[in-house]
């Protein structure tokens, strides 16, 4: 397209839009009007509207795309490329699309006078701020001296003077000048003020007096100390001599005085259990033993108190701000890592509380023993008797104000019952001792980024809820009725404290004597209980066995007590087998810590002519209720340590009840594999055909309940 085309259609353009074409003013050009008047978009855009411009700009927009539309429908209607209409629609476009440009250029124009506008008002703004606030600098300055000037004071004020009335009284009248100074206030106030300071230098001679007089008694003190000095050698040796009879005696006075002066550095917490501990091993307990151990400087530098010298402290100050200069800044993982240790500190000094424990041996009944080798086993069982001690450790944490607890056990052997770290789990019900009581720890906690409390408990020791109480320690929100604290709250639980201990590590080395017997196949039974079974039980114990947590869970016929919250993670399970001739019963079993107060709790399949469980076969539902439910006939002599192993023998009688008791059939020649050597009343009842499994001594048959 020529360049007089574009002028044409330019000058068009500008005639819609009700402009005037833009002329240059040449350097002299041929044909270019010199007296045209300046086309300029600035002086243009002061008479525009800017909503008219929105509407034309829309209106642009909608025309330009109706155009594109056309022309597109022109070519696919077969129109060629220089056609009229097609070059008509495209010159309409390009009027549209200047137009377009135009608005786009006043709309900037638009947007930087705006902002012009904006900028200079702010700058206008910023110094009438800036005025303001050297006007308020001033008066708040003017306030501060008016405020001086109010507040002087006189040393004089500070002096508490005596009253008028003393004054003229006691005063001689060379100072005191009473038509003087009754006129004029001034020269009263300097008169008080002499005879202030006569009555000072009198104070002053006689303090002087008073510290000679003070210095001769110091002397006689000190020569009466140093011959009290020299009795404590002969002291000493009439201690060292008298050792032997204190020990005959069972009277440790030097270790007892020696302890009492150690234990006046101990924290408030470890103060309480230490004299509720040692008063009540005294009264009710000779078993047990109470010790301090720990740094004893340490904890006396602990607790002194520190000096209040400025002069110190500004020392100190600056020697630690002279230390930080040199020494190279510390990471913040360090930092974070430091005030960890710093928040889990332990006190230097620890309790430590030794506890006897003796526990006698489950006796055997022979009638149980079917395994070759058992009468030597038994008895060694019969025979030994077991002596351990407890230790229990109590540490106190300074800034979590928490005791804690770590334990072990003195035996001939090691235990993995007596696991120091699962020995006292819920000594108390629900008592873990994996998280701090004291409600506040979870804020300090955050601050350090503690996620919590179990990843420092085995370094730390556990914050048993007990070992709150026996310390006095008594958090909100733990029990709303108990309101004792201090002294009167560990007395109230010390007693039940120390014979939970004493009970749960005789539980243990009772299941422990108890397990060595299962794991060789023997159920053993004591003498007290062989009246709860019959002379002749035929089915055997063949196996017994630790299983996890998780295994019991997998297993099918648990699920009833899986499903109901009866297994948790800080029970013991096992896996005992009872077998009989073709017939296997299994038994999965859940131990709670607190056995025997808690009992344990038998889940049963039986493998024999198919695969019965306590759900499909009620016969096996009323086995599981014989040592689950009616387990009060089981608990033998007190404290019921024997419960498990009654059990197991229980169900031994129940698996030969339901052997023998089953139907005969006919279809198998031959004698039965299971002979009925058992006496029962009936041998099935009621729609459930339920089996008899109640023992009755001592007419020694079997009935249902």
């Amino acid at each position: 397209m020529s360049s007089d085309a574009l002028k044409k259609r330019k000058a068009k353009v500008l005639r819609a839009e009700g402009g005037t074409p833009e002329v240059k003013r040449g350097r002299g050009g041929e044909g270019e009007p010199q007296d045209a008047r300046v086309y300029s978009e600035e002086l243009e855009l002061e008479g525009r509207d800017p909503d008219q411009d929105h509407q034309q700009y829309k209106l642009s927009c909608e025309s330009l795309a109706t155009l594109m539309g056309e022309i597109q429908e022109l070519r696919a209607g077969g129109a060629k490329e220089g056609s009229s209409d097609v070059e008509q629609k495209r010159l309409q476009s390009c009027i549209h699309f200047m137009n377009l440009k135009k608005l786009n250029r006043l709309a900037h124009m638009r947007l930087k006078k705006g902002r012009d506008q904006t900028h200079e008002a702010k700058q206008k703004v910023d110094v009438l701020h800036l005025q303001l606030q050297n006007l308020l600098y001033e008066v708040m300055h003017l306030q501060k001296e008016i405020s001086k000037c109010l507040e002087f004071k006189s040393k004089h004020e500070e002096i508490d003077l005596v009253s008028e009335k003393e004054f003229y009284e006691e005063a001689p009248e060379d100072i005191s000048r009473p038509l003087l100074t009754k006129e004029d206030r001034h020269q009263l106030t300097l008169a008080r003020l002499d005879w202030e300071l006569e009555q000072r230098k009198r104070l002053a001679e006689k303090y002087s007096e008073s510290q000679t007089t003070k210095e001769k008694i110091q002397k006689s003190i000190e020569v009466k100390k140093e011959h009290l000095s020299s009795l404590q050698p002969g002291l000493n040796a009439i201690m060292q001599a008298s050792l032997p009879v204190q020990q005959y005696l069972s009277m440790p006075f030097e270790q007892t005085q020696k302890q009492t002066e150690v234990a006046r550095h101990l924290p408030p917490a470890l103060y309480v259990l230490f004299v509720q501990a040692n008063a009540y091993g005294q009264a009710c307990d000779k078993n047990l033993s109470v010790s301090i151990s720990g740094d004893v400087d340490e904890a006396k530098a602990l607790s002194k108190p520190p000096e209040d010298s400025q002069d110190d402290e500004s020392d100190s100050d600056a020697e630690e701000e002279q230390e930080k200069t040199k020494r190279r800044r510390p990471t913040t993982g360090c930092q974070l890592e430091d005030k960890r240790r710093e928040m889990l500190k332990r006190h230097p000094l620890s309790l430590c509380l030794d506890l006897k424990c003796k526990v006698r041996a489950a006796w055997l009944h022979p009638g149980h023993a079917r395994v070759a080798g058992v009468t030597g086993f038994t008895r060694q069982l019969r025979s030994q008797r077991d002596e351990s001690v407890l230790h229990l450790f109590f540490y106190y944490l300074i800034n979590l104000d928490i005791l804690t607890v770590k334990t072990k056990v003195s035996t001939c052997t090691d235990l993995e019952l007596l696991n120091s770290e699962t020995l006292l789990n819920c000594l108390y019900s629900n008592d873990q001792g994996q998280e701090t009581p004291n409600h506040a720890n979870r804020y300090q906690f955050d601050k350090v980024g503690i996620v919590t409390f179990a990843d420092y408990v085995a370094e730390l020791g556990h914050p048993y809820i007990w070992v709150q109480d026996l310390g006095g320690l008594h958090f909100p929100g733990d029990d709303p009725q108990r309101v004792r604290v201090g002294s009167a709250l560990s007395a109230g639980h010390m007693e039940t404290t120390m014979k939970l201990l004493r009970g749960r590590v005789q539980s243990r080395l009772a299941l422990h004597k108890q397990f060595s017997s299962l794991e060789h196949s023997i159920v053993p039974v004591s003498s007290e209980s062989q009246h709860l079974f019959p002379a002749k039980v035929i089915s055997r114990l063949s196996r017994w066995t630790t299983i996890s947590h998780q295994d019991y869970t997998d297993l099918s016929f648990t699920k009833r007590v899986t499903g109901v919250g009866l297994a948790k993670e800080a029970d013991l399970y096992f896996m005992a087998v009872v077998e009989r001739g073709t017939a296997s019963l299994q038994a999965a079993v859940v131990l709670n810590p607190r056995y025997p107060e808690v009992s344990p709790l038998f889940s049963l399949s039986l493998s024999w002519k198919g695969e019965h469980s306590g759900c499909t076969d009620d016969n096996l539902r009323a086995m599981e209720s014989e040592v689950n439910v009616f387990k009060g006939e089981l608990q033998g002599p007190r404290p019921g340590h024997q419960l498990l192993t009654n059990q197991l023998a229980r169900l031994c009688v129940c698996l030969d009840v339901y052997l023998e008791t089953d139907g005969e059939d006919n279809s198998v020649e031959g004698p039965r594999e299971f002979p009925r050597e058992k006496m029962c009343l009936r041998t099935v009842r009621g729609p459930n055909r339920l089996k008899p499994f109640k023992y009755n001594h001592p007419q020694g048959f079997f009935s249902h309940r």
